[in-house]
């Protein structure tokens, strides 16, 4: 099986490339990032025409996240949101597909370290770090996808010194991403590729693709339960050279039975 992760930047805009993107892919889940659309207007008549399952907590203006599954698979025990936690923000969504409990987050930005923005993204960080610690002693199978907004080290940046410090790649937040680990996950990107410049995000502006000036902020962790069925996990940068792309490419972690 092979699972996704990819902030759309807008499901409105970038439906014809999602679409696209399955017809190519045939990935058998796709966890979505940054929907951008209310709860009701979702497109799910064209999701099911290209053969997926959806659940989806939509948002308008910002935020919102989905899981789609291809069909036959089913999902169950679906859950918006991280509970007991009142977030006005929707950005997490989990469902269990063939045995895996797969959490799709949209982490917060930030902003910037001085903004009043950051201490929200470090409490939510905060709460999530509390759910994903109880999903995994209930699910030991699980992964935990998304635009995760941190580069978890240097070499996730193309120029380390001009982000120390800065909001994505701050101490606080790669800190954040570490206790993640240690809850008993692991990078499934690092498991494999061990080489500098690979990233999953770059600006619109100056030719920040062309010139390859990204940070890798997209993760697929993987659980130590999971870990020996990882076969490879790869950034696929072909839709970020689409028209009208999104600024984030997805990341694809396959899995054996």
């Amino acid at each position: 099986m092979r699972f996704a992760t990819w902030n759309v930047n807008s499901l409105k805009v970038r439906l014809p490339q999602v679409i696209q993107w399955l017809a190519d892919t045939g990935v058998e889940v796709l966890c979505l990032q940054e929907l951008k659309m209310d709860q009701d207007v979702f497109p799910l008549a064209e999701i099911e025409a290209a053969g997926y399952r959806a659940a989806w907590f939509g948002q308008k203006t910002y935020n919102g996240v989905a899981i789609l599954v291809k069909a036959p698979l089913e999902m169950s025990e679906v859950v918006a949101g991280i509970p007991g936690y009142d977030d006005e923000q929707r950005r997490v969504i989990a469902a269990t597909v063939n045995g895996i409990r797969v959490i799709c987050g949209y982490f917060v930005n930030g902003e910037a370290v001085d903004s009043p923005k950051y201490p929200y993204k470090l409490e939510w960080l905060s709460r999530l770090e509390g759910y994903v610690a109880a999903e995994l002693a209930r699910y030991p199978d699980l992964l935990l996808l998304g635009d995760y907004n941190i580069a978890p080290e240097d070499r996730d940046v193309y120029d380390p010194e001009g982000w120390r410090g800065q909001v994505l790649c701050s101490e606080p937040e790669r800190d954040a991403f570490r206790r993640l680990i240690a809850l008993g996950l692991s990078d499934s990107f690092r498991l494999f590729n061990q080489e500098e410049k690979q990233y999953s995000w770059w600006d619109y502006r100056q030719m920040m693709f062309r010139r390859n000036k990204g940070v890798r902020i997209d993760h697929i962790l993987v659980s130590d339960a999971l870990k020996a069925r990882a076969q490879v996990c790869e950034i696929d940068k072909a839709p970020r050279k689409w028209e009208r792309p999104s600024d984030h490419t997805p990341v694809i972690l396959h899995l054996n039975d």
